[in-house]
């Protein structure tokens, strides 16, 4: 609220009856209306820097690859979503038999897999589930190298 202050006359510093306090009914809103605008261009300038993504420098590993195995499992998914184990094209209800007989049994031996670019990511997906419904955990993904 805001008050009118009225003067002190040259009376000896007696007030005089009309200068009383009078109340102003105005509100003064220019120092709200400045930290509103100082608000305002803080968060312009913070918005954006919020919701940039960080880019992030990865550091090159120096881990030797693992020795690829003398004769390596491939389960192969071919573009009509046919699945083979090695050559030999099989139906995916034999799949955990046609396994055991390349692994000897071993359900720790790790399988290679592999699917053509036309095979959906849902389609892979149920292959590597029939390969752990059959327990063969050790599941590495087979792809062309990059570094050309």
């Amino acid at each position: 609220m805001g008050a009118k202050l009225g003067s002190s006359g040259a009376l000896g510093g007696r007030r005089r009856t009309d200068d009383e306090l009078v109340e102003a009914h105005e509100i003064n809103v220019t120092p709200f209306i400045d930290v509103m605008l100082v608000l305002l261009v803080i968060f312009m300038v913070a918005a954006p820097l919020a919701t940039v993504d960080l880019g992030v420098d990865l550091p090159a590993s120096t881990a030797e690859p693992q020795p690829r195995p003398d004769k390596p499992v491939f389960v192969t998914v071919k573009p009509d979503l046919s699945v083979a184990v090695g050559e030999d094209v099989i139906t995916r209800d034999a799949l955990t038999m046609t396994l055991d007989g390349a692994t000897q049994g071993n359900r720790d031996e790790r399988i290679f897999l592999r699917a053509d670019k036309a095979v959906s990511y849902g389609d892979l997906m149920e292959v590597m589930n029939l390969l752990r419904n059959a327990g063969y955990l050790k599941i590495a993904l087979v792809g062309l190298d990059g570094r050309s």
